[in-house]
Formats: C-alpha cells, structure tokens, sequence
C-alpha cells in the first residue's frame, strides 16, 4: 500500500512536470526566428493571419477568437479566445473545453506559427 501511494505520487509529479520539459523540447526555434514582440502581440486585436491551407484565424479586439477552416479542409469554424502570456505565446481556449498555446515568430519577413508539437505553420497573409 505504502509503495503504490509512493508511485501514485511519483507519476503525478512527472505528468506535471514531464510537459513542461517536452514544451522546452519541442518549441526551438530556427536561427532566422525572431519571437514576436511584446508591441507586434499587443496589435493583434483586429488582426487575422491566412495559411496556405487557406484556414483563417481571427483575433477579435474583446479577446475572442476564430479559426475558420477553408471548404477542402471541411469548413466549419471553431470558436473560443484568446490571452498573451507574459511568455510571448498566445494560449487559445476553445468553447469545447481543449486549448493550445502557440508561439508567433517572424523568419525572413514571413510569419510563422510554431504549435506545442514543434509544427511549423507559415502565415499567407494578413489582414
């Protein structure tokens, strides 16, 4: 009894901790990368940014947020908001409960989007 109470407590402590260390991990960014700025993340309010997959994401001035997926991807939109973290990272709370923190960066004049896996998503344009 004793040593499952000390395993039980054992796991708790790497699942919180062991996220964290893969966040480190997996979010390096290339040498071209320059995090956005605390002035380019306090002018997203109003802002959208197009992928080449043709889906939309929108940050609306009173913190709500909007990704619209383009028809070849099924359409739809998934709806939710949005915070800066002291971090630099713009953390998404979507209405069915899941969230998502991601990274903005600029590399060679182009916006890139890097998600907790470390996936690299380049901005189209923006609006």
């Amino acid at each position: 009894m004793r040593y499952s109470m000390l395993l039980a407590f054992f796991l708790s402590l790497v699942a919180n901790i062991a996220p964290d260390l893969l966040l480190a991990q997996q979010r390096e960014t290339l040498a071209e990368d320059q995090p956005y700025s605390a002035k380019t993340l306090a002018a997203l309010p109003g802002r959208s940014f197009v992928f080449y997959d043709e889906g939309e994401a929108l940050f609306g001035a009173d913190g709500a947020y909007s990704y619209t997926y383009s028809a070849k991807n099924g359409g739809g939109t998934a709806w939710g908001s949005y915070r800066v973290g002291e971090d630099g990272y713009v953390c998404v709370t979507f209405v069915n409960g899941a969230s998502r923190c991601d990274q903005y960066v600029t590399n060679r004049a182009r916006t890139v989007v890097i998600d907790s896996d470390g996936q690299r998503f380049p901005v189209r344009a923006t609006r």
